[in-house]
């Protein structure tokens, strides 16, 4: 087990902790400030990837297939927003995830009627197909530029919420919503922005995950699992702890289906253990948000917004 390949999973995990992070920055704002359970939210992501790819196949520019993801998903977020979630606020939870798995089943059998059932190519722009040296050790350049524009947007989402007024509505808003709504601040427009931000950044990260994974329907279900683990480890309602617990949970992850069957062949014929160890490997981030829920229920990082 060299050390290259430690610090290559290493990136690997951080890498996928960033990706974790832009997904889960929306939808804790979205359930902890609006109390709204978004199961479509990993729809939105895929609808992010399929703009991409759409927009790269006639325009042949990277930079505009993202602008497209998140131009459209602001679009759809701000269309599901009025025409559908603003009308399930005062709504029981149980409603609300009907609702949105009802949205998770429409915009799978659409995206299949538009795209059709094969999966979209979506290519790594030529300017990043490259590699970069870190340590000695060659790494994918555009993995680099995922961490990177991750790390970019959690500095810009502490700025927002920390030294805006935008912010402070937020954060206010994510503890005592009536009290806001009280002091004459328009709720509705607060929830509208929130939900379209948490759109555009998921239709974001679509975008850029769409080199390195395939395009296809349903592509946002698994996902959307692992955001609402980082939800509930970082705490609801904390952009700081899902950023923190995303990079945790994308970590912990990817080492573990790396390096658990290896670790088990010492113990175990090599077959079991290469059938074992991605199985418990899975089993982790779970057993992980367990231990979470036993001795801190509110979240790791919940102290900070």
């Amino acid at each position: 087990m060299g050390l290259t390949l430690i610090l290559s999973q290493l990136l690997n995990g951080l890498q996928y902790g960033v990706l974790l992070f832009l997904l889960a920055a929306g939808l804790t704002l979205v359930f902890g400030i609006m109390s709204f359970v978004n199961l479509a939210h990993g729809s939105l992501y895929m609808l992010g990837a399929y703009f991409a790819a759409t927009a790269f196949r006639h325009t042949n520019s990277f930079i505009l297939a993202v602008l497209a993801a998140l131009v459209g998903c602001l679009a759809v977020g701000v269309v599901l927003e009025r025409a559908a979630v603003s009308r399930l606020y005062r709504r029981d939870h149980l409603d609300h995830v009907l609702v949105t798995f009802g949205l998770v089943l429409f915009f799978n059998e659409m995206v299949q009627i538009i795209w059709g059932s094969q999966p979209l190519f979506l290519p790594v722009p030529s300017w990043l197909d490259s590699t970069v040296s870190i340590f000695g050790m060659t790494y994918p350049a555009y993995r680099v530029a995922i961490i990177v524009v991750g790390l970019l947007v959690a500095i810009g989402a502490h700025w927002l919420i920390h030294k805006t007024r935008l912010g402070m509505l937020i954060r206010a808003g994510s503890v005592n919503p009536q009290m806001v709504g009280a002091l004459g601040v328009n709720i509705k427009l607060l929830n509208a922005l929130l939900f379209a931000l948490g759109a555009m950044l998921a239709g974001l990260a679509g975008a850029i995950a769409g080199p390195i994974l395939s395009v296809q329907s349903g592509m946002g279900e698994p996902v959307l699992i692992t955001t609402l683990v980082v939800i509930v480890i970082g705490g609801i309602g904390s952009v700081s702890g899902a950023f923190y617990a995303a990079l945790v949970v994308g970590v912990a992850d990817t080492l573990g289906r790396a390096f658990l069957p290896i670790m088990l062949q010492q113990f175990m014929a090599r077959d079991l253990a290469n059938a074992a160890g991605p199985a418990i490997a899975s089993m982790l981030i779970y057993v992980l948000m367990a231990v979470v829920l036993a001795i801190r229920p509110q979240g790791l990082f919940v102290g900070g917004k």
